[in-house]
């Protein structure tokens, strides 16, 4: 299969709040170039603030192809919001339709607006009408009341015949009472088969499949059932089996960097993002997973946990620990 058939959203990293910030999503772009990159969800009130736009979009090119994660329930404000993302050169628009925080709730968006799929569909219908960019939706299977196979399938027909280019489906349903959003992830056992079914059903609609995938062994496996797969925790806890993914999944020849070349690129990144205030620990927190299951793992989350939060900390940090070879 040639590379320029293969799309981006065949291998992508989920959105993660307080995880996928800039500075992680360019320290997976050292490691993968294919890999379709997600932003934290960034609010629709946060972005229509004129005042602090630059702060949620602001990415650095290289982190491209990058799709822009919307919170929000207001057709009007999303579709403007996709505007601005096209403006602002992002690949996709994604709405969030999944997340089961208490914050989300309370703007009445996330995974409780699995409720309301004709709300959705008006959601997808603006957002497609706003903007020439793919417009995503992410969902779980179900939310509790609502957490069947037939609910499912309503849910995806009413998006579908809005227009919706993909959708991601996370294989558990949320639970809004009595779980936090932690065990959200975790007590809702997985659903993989309603997902399979949603996409005999809808076979002309790409569905890419999340949750509890761990590996790219995994990950082959669901490919077999749909379209794409979305990896999440797994992605931040262990970075560097990202270091394969364009091999696995795009064809590319290119064995990527070794670790020790990735530390010394986020040396130089940190370097040119201390004119912007960035410091150290700002970066480095997302990396300390680099050498998961290696020798010396240990002593380099060590290393950085206790160093990279200092005052006069530089990227000169990375250099000093790669100089004592303990990995």
């Amino acid at each position: 299969m040639e590379n320029t058939v293969i799309p981006a959203y065949r291998m992508s990293i989920a959105p993660m709040m307080d995880w996928t910030d800039r500075h992680y999503r360019y320290f997976m772009r050292l490691l993968t170039k294919r890999t379709l990159l997600y932003t934290e969800m960034v609010t629709t009130g946060a972005i229509l603030r004129n005042d602090r736009r630059e702060q949620f979009l602001s990415y650095s090119p290289e982190e491209l192809p990058l799709a822009l994660q919307l919170g929000g329930d207001d057709p009007v404000a999303l579709a403007e919001c996709a505007q601005i993302g096209e403006d602002y050169g992002y690949s996709e628009i994604n709405l969030n339709v999944g997340c089961p925080s208490d914050r989300v709730q309370s703007g009445s968006f996330g995974a409780c607006l699995m409720r309301e799929p004709n709300r959705v569909a008006e959601m997808v219908s603006s957002c497609k009408k706003a903007t020439s960019l793919p417009v995503t939706v992410k969902h779980r299977i179900g939310i509790d009341g609502k957490d069947s196979l037939d609910d499912l399938l309503h849910f995806v027909h009413t998006i579908k015949d809005a227009g919706v280019d993909r959708i991601i489906i996370h294989a558990r349903i949320a639970i809004l009472e009595g779980l936090s959003p932690a065990e959200n992830r975790k007590v809702p056992p997985l659903r993989y088969a309603d997902v399979y079914e949603v996409k005999k059903q809808f076979p002309e609609l790409p569905i890419i499949i999340n949750g509890g995938i761990l590996d790219f062994q995994s990950a082959h496996k669901h490919m077999l059932s749909v379209d794409a797969v979305m990896i999440g925790r797994a992605a931040y806890d262990n970075p560097y089996l990202f270091a394969s993914a364009d091999s696995e999944f795009y064809s590319e020849k290119d064995p990527g960097l070794s670790r020790e070349d990735v530390l010394m690129e986020l040396a130089n990144y940190i370097a040119r993002m201390d004119t912007l205030g960035t410091k150290v620990h700002h970066v480095m927190r997302h990396v300390l997973g680099l050498y998961h299951g290696r020798h010396g793992a240990r002593a380099f989350r060590r290393f950085f946990s206790e160093k990279m939060h200092g005052s006069n900390v530089d990227s000169n940090l990375i250099q000093n620990f790669l100089k004592l070879k303990v990995v």
